[in-house]
């Protein structure tokens, strides 16, 4: 497999890229100076070879130069005899043998002194780099920390207006503009549920009183489904008042039995678990105690259990276990396709074909998630092997 020089680079974190770039071009900017100078060097050294002179005949020794051979008097000093010619080549090829060798050497150390160099520059920007993105990081952990629930809080970044001030201050009003629209969503979700509550309580009083006994057989059968039709918008008004509070939060908290919560609830539902032909196993290696609203806890657990029975067969079952952490509840059933399963903790989302299927209103565990998760709770579901859900709820 070949790798991309360009692709496995971009795969580094940026405060690795940045020290590397620092690296790379303290080292260029190195071999541009060194390159440079070894030019410059061989240039003078040519420059002081081609001065040197070359003097034949008596020469006092104190105006001779280190190469420049004393000979005895000779007829004709116009032009040196042969064996002058050999000592002016070894002269030659000495000066260049020494040249060459003083280019080497320094060529050599100021290499390895510009290696030690550019790592001591990578080191260095790796510390001017974590300087620099250290409004950065802060700024990571403080938009960590910031979800649904804590929208209000901001990341108030102090210091000169640079861009990194700019950012943080565009971040802040990207957070009030979320915040306003989550409210204003939340106060419609309450206050709609509340304004349609009335009408529902007016409405079942009057089917009650107007319809009441006796009544003709045509219209009894009429009064009942009136009645539960009622009744079940009064239920979806009820789920989604839920969700709003849910959304909201816990603003206090108290300790939360689990088992004391899980078993009471099974007793609850056992009538409906009976009525679908469903059995209830309930087990607790440890009582779990929680920090949490203990009414919205008692609705994650009833929307847990509630919907193991709700979508089960007949003669199937309901297995709720419970440790110090997690709780699962594991239920037979139809065979849930593993692409559906997000879909399930999305409101007014079911697996059947018909939406408007009177089975649920589709609510169940989106709600049982809201509320995990304004306890810091995972709420999490995969298929079982032989159909069903296995969902479990861990807690921090």
């Amino acid at each position: 497999m070949r790798l991309n020089p360009r692709a496995l680079l971009s795969r580094l974190p940026f405060r690795s890229r940045l020290a590397a770039a620092f690296s790379g071009l303290f080292l260029l900017a190195g071999i541009a100076l060194l390159a440079f100078v070894v030019l410059l060097a061989r240039y003078g050294t040519d420059q002081q070879v081609q001065g040197l002179s070359i003097s034949y005949g008596d020469v006092p020794s104190s105006r001779a130069t280190p190469f420049a051979p004393v000979h005895p008097a000779r007829p004709d000093l116009s032009s040196p005899a042969p064996s002058d010619s050999i000592m002016i080549k070894k002269i030659d090829q000495t000066v260049q043998a020494v040249q060459d060798t003083a280019l080497r050497q320094m060529v050599l150390w100021s290499a390895v002194g510009l290696l030690v160099m550019a790592l001591l520059a990578g080191l260095l920007g790796w510390w001017l780099a974590g300087r620099a993105l250290r409004p950065v990081a802060s700024m990571t952990e403080a938009a960590r920390r910031i979800s649904e629930q804590n929208l209000h809080q901001r990341l108030a970044l102090t210091g000169p207006d640079d861009e990194l001030h700019r950012l943080a201050d565009t971040f802040d009003t990207m957070l009030d503009r979320l915040e306003k629209a989550f409210e204003s969503q939340r106060r419609f979700v309450a206050n709609a549920s509340h304004e349609l509550k009335t009408p529902l309580a007016a409405q079942r009083a009057t089917l009650q009183v107007g319809l009441a006994d006796p009544l003709p057989d045509n219209l009894v059968e009429v009064r009942e489904d009136l009645l539960t039709t009622n009744r079940e918008a009064e239920q979806l008004i009820n789920a989604l008042l839920l969700l709003a509070r849910s959304n909201r939060g816990t603003d206090e908290t108290e300790s939360v039995d689990l088992a004391e919560a899980a078993r009471l609830v099974a007793a609850e539902l056992a009538p409906q678990a009976a009525q679908n032909g469903v059995r209830i196993d309930l087990g607790a290696g440890t009582r779990p105690v929680v920090p949490g609203d203990p009414v919205l806890l008692r609705h994650l657990l009833t929307n847990l259990i509630r919907n193991a029975i709700q979508y089960n067969h007949p003669g199937g079952s309901v297995r709720v276990r419970l440790d110090a952490t997690t709780m699962t509840v594991t239920n037979t059933g139809p065979h849930v396709p593993a692409e559906r399963i997000p879909d399930l903790f999305e409101p007014f989302r079911r697996l059947d074909a018909d939406r408007t299927a009177t089975a649920g209103h589709g609510l169940g565990l989106s709600i049982a998630a809201s509320i995990a998760e304004a306890h810091h709770a995972t709420l999490t579901a995969q298929p079982g092997p032989g159909g069903g859900l296995t969902l479990t709820l861990r807690f921090p």
